[in-house]
This record gives C-alpha cells, sequence and structure tokens, in this order.
C-alpha cells in the first residue's frame, strides 16, 4: 500500500534531500556529479548511492578497516605532558588537535595529493593568529605538487621546503598533539598526512628544534638550564672528535702537560693518526648504530650496547685506537642521543666528519673556519620566506623571551614576529602573579578567632 504523505513529499522536494535527511542515518553525505570523484570515494571505502533519473550521487562515508590505537609517542617522551600520540589515521590526528583548541577559527584545509594514490592531506592553521601570506604560500605549493604517490609526510616535506640542499631540517615533524597545539597557537601551520603519525609544522627556525613541549610545563628557570644543557650538547656532537683531532695533532700546548702524558702513552703503540683513528671509531659507531635500529627491538639495543663495549675493548687492547679516542666518541655518540630533534642530530652527525677533516688539515683553525662557514650558511636557509636563524639573524632583541631562555608565561606576552599576523599578543596585561605584600597567612585571622572563642 503506497504512503500517500510520501508521494506528495517525493512531488514537493527532491528525493535526494529525503533520503539524506530521514533514511540514512549519517552525518557526512556528499553529492557528486563525475565518474572520477565516484571511482576514487568507492576505492576508499565509501558507499555510491545512484538515484534513477539523477544526474548526482550520493557518497556515504562507510569508511572501516582497522586503526591503530591512542598510544604514547615513542620518538618524543617527556616526563610531564600527555601521553596522547598520533595515529596513522588523519581524521583521529585532527581530532586530536581540535580536542585542544576549541575555537571556531581554527581552520581545516583539506585535499589529495597523488595520482596514484590519491592521499589525504589537511592543512591546519589559526584563522587571524596564521599570517596569510605564509598560508597562501602553503597552500600554493601543496596544490603544485605533481607526484604519482604520497606515503609518508616526508614525501611532502622534500617537496615543499625552501632549500634543498642542506644537511639541516627546515620543516618540524612532530607525533605530539600538543606539540601541533601549540605551534598553531604561535601562528605556524600543521600539514597532516594519512597514513603517518608524523605532522608538519611550518615555518621552522633553527632554535625550535632545540626545544621540547616539556620546557612549557616545567619552571622557567629549569626550562632555561635545559635548553643551554641541549645547545652544549649540540656542540659537542659536532665538534667533539674534531677538538680531539686539533688537539692532539697540531695544538698539544693547549692540553695539561699530565694529560699530555697519559694520552701520548696511550698513542704510543697506536700506529696510525688521530684523524684515521677518528675516523675508525666513528664509521664503527655509526654501523653498530644503524644495526641496532634495524634490528626487532628486543634484539637491537643489545647487539648496539654489547657490539660497542666488546669492539671498543677489542679495538684498545689490540692497539688500533686509544682509550682516550674511545672517551671521546661515546661523549660524542650519547650527545647525539640526547638531542632533542632525531632531524638536527642527523645533521650534526653529517657535519661532524667535515669538522673533522677540516682539523686534521688545520687544527684548530679548520674548526673555527668550519664554524664561521656554517653560521654563514644557516643564516642563508629560509623556511616559507622566514629566516632559519631568526630572531639572532636579524637579531631581534625584543623577540628573545622564548629562544636560548625560557620566560616565565607572564612574560611571554607576544607571539614569534614574521610567523604570526596582526594578532600578536597571546595574554591580558597583569598577568605576573602578586601575593599579598604583607605576607601575612591567609588563615591567620580565623585561628585567633577560634582561640578566643
Amino acid at each position: 500500500m503506497k504512503n500517500p504523505d510520501l508521494q506528495e513529499k517525493l512531488i514537493r522536494q527532491d528525493p535526494i534531500e529525503i533520503i539524506e535527511e530521514e533514511a540514512l542515518p549519517f552525518g557526512s553525505i556528499k553529492l557528486a556529479s563525475d565518474w572520477e570523484q565516484l571511482f576514487s570515494s568507492l576505492m576508499e571505502g565509501e558507499t555510491i548511492i545512484l538515484l534513477d533519473g539523477k544526474t548526482k550521487a550520493m557518497i556515504v562515508d562507510t569508511k572501516g578497516g582497522e586503526k591503530r590505537s591512542i598510544e604514547e609517542p615513542s620518538s618524543q617522551v617527556v616526563v610531564r605532558g600527555p601521553r596522547d600520540g598520533f595515529t596513522e589515521s588523519i581524521r583521529t590526528n585532527t581530532s586530536l588537535v581540535r580536542r585542544r583548541i576549541k575555537d571556531p577559527n581554527l581552520w581545516v584545509e583539506s585535499m589529495k595529493i597523488g595520482k596514484v594514490t590519491n592521499t589525504d592531506v589537511a592543512m591546519m592553521y589559526i584563522k587571524g593568529i596564521a599570517n596569510d601570506k605564509i598560508v597562501k604560500e602553503a597552500r600554493k605549493r601543496l596544490e603544485q605538487i605533481n607526484i604519482d604517490s604520497i606515503l609518508e609526510s616526508g614525501y611532502i616535506e622534500q617537496l615543499i621546503e625552501d632549500q634543498t640542499f642542506t644537511s639541516f631540517p627546515t620543516l618540524y615533524h612532530t607525533e605530539r598533539p600538543d606539540a601541533v597545539a601549540g605551534n598553531l597557537l604561535e601562528g605556524r601551520i600543521a600539514i597532516f598526512v594519512d597514513g603517518t603519525p608524523f605532522v608538519l609544522l611550518a615555518p621552522a627556525v633553527f632554535i625550535q628544534f632545540f626545544q621540547s613541549v616539556e620546557d612549557y610545563y616545567a619552571r622557567f628557570d629549569i626550562a632555561t638550564a635545559i635548553r643551554f644543557l641541549r645547545i652544549l650538547i649540540f656542540f659537542i656532537s659536532l665538534i667533539a672528535p674534531a677538538a680531539y683531532i686539533a688537539a692532539t695533532t697540531f695544538h698539544q700546548e693547549m692540553i695539561p702537560t699530565q694529560l699530555l702524558i697519559a694520552v701520548a702513552a696511550q698513542r704510543e703503540a697506536v700506529p696510525f693518526p688521530a684523524f684515521v683513528e677518528a675516523m675508525i671509531m666513528e664509521i664503527t659507531f655509526e654501523i653498530l648504530r644503524e644495526a641496532g635500529v634495524r634490528m626487532p627491538r628486543a634484539v637491537g639495543s643489545a647487539i648496539s650496547i654489547v657490539g660497542a663495549l666488546v669492539i671498543g675493548q677489542a679495538a684498545v687492547q689490540a692497539g688500533i685506537v686509544s682509550p682516550a679516542m674511545t672517551i671521546v666518541v661515546a661523549m660524542t655518540a650519547i650527545a647525539s642521543f640526547a638531542t632533542p630533534s632525531f632531524a638536527m642530530a642527523i645533521a650534526a652527525r653529517l657535519v661532524r666528519f667535515i669538522f673533522m677533516i677540516g682539523a686534521a688539515a688545520f687544527g684548530f683553525y679548520g674548526i673555527i673556519l668550519g664554524i664561521i662557514m656554517l653560521t654563514i650558511h644557516l643564516c642563508g636557509l629560509r623556511s616559507f620566506g622566514v629566516p632559519y636563524m631568526m630572531p639572532f639573524a636579524p637579531l631581534s632583541l625584543v623577540n628573545n623571551e622564548d629562544t636560548l631562555i625560557r620566560a616565565p608565561w607572564w612574560a611571554l606576552k607576544k607571539r614569534p614576529p614574521l610567523i604570526s599576523s596582526e594578532n600578536k599578543v597571546r595574554e591580558g596585561k597583569d598577568q605576573k602573579p602578586q601575593p599579598p605584600s604583607d605576607r601575612g597567612m591567609m588563615n591567620l585571622s580565623n585561628e585567633k578567632g577560634d582561640q578566643h572563642e
């Protein structure tokens, strides 16, 4: 028996609207009129509904499949802070950020990149805080990508970066939602790629790679001390073997006499110069490190630790290397592991060999020349048009509250320049804690009243 109300509604209203409003209890329903979009949606696991006599089809979001649950990030572990990390699902990742920033100005622009893979890519920023020129430039670079496949965010990073011939990363990647939220509030742009837990942040500056989200959860004096320690660690991982080579080869007068005698006694049985000795140890340790990464997790750590101990001890007893060189290489390796950003640590590992060659050729003069050339190179880098060494080059004394030092939260009144737009103020006035001047106890009067009674 036919329903007269339904027949009358079909005459007055579009059948697609009736199905969308009354028949399908789904939140995401799209209309499409070209076959390419229909086939693409069908391959992604969505349901296609075709109506006779209609030129448009309905795409119903019914994607399924197994997804990894939210876990603690493995590459950026903190003592104090949230324990959730990004997964391989782009929807899960964007929702983790929206949970922290509940603002309608948090915009997400979605697109598909990759002619064969049709990978979902999303660009997220806060309208009114992010610089419109940087947003426009990022959108332009993403739309210009013409490649068959995008399997990880590293593809995107290499296709949109400003500088190609450099070892230093010009885009920051993280798998922590709180790190993405904090950078969005500073005016940066986040790029999500479906299928990877690593989110890209642009623009990036050099000092950003030595900062950790935990710095903002701890007291400012503790965070500042740890940041200075990270900078020291970076320089140790960069020039420690080169300094040993220069001191033992060219500048023995700079070493204290007792230490020089001990080092000379150790090197008496070593047949190689300090440069060859350092190269042997560095290459051996890089092999052990790579073997530890590629092996299964349960075996990898054992191989790297036991291999380093056994090979190091055997090399010293065989007279191939000296104990002092073993200590220097071990210190350098530990320092490279302590760098917060893995991409910056890899860059230091590569540049370290250049410093070693310069030290073997010219001593400390070669190291100083290498530092000057490295500084010039870093000052010439750009990240979406923003100077890589900002705010040191160009120098801005006003905007150094969150660089080498981390000022208290009540002093971080403005966002970084050249990154945020006109909305640069992030907190109100008089945020500094102001306890009573008399320093009296709050409950002292009550206790006196109770005693009187």
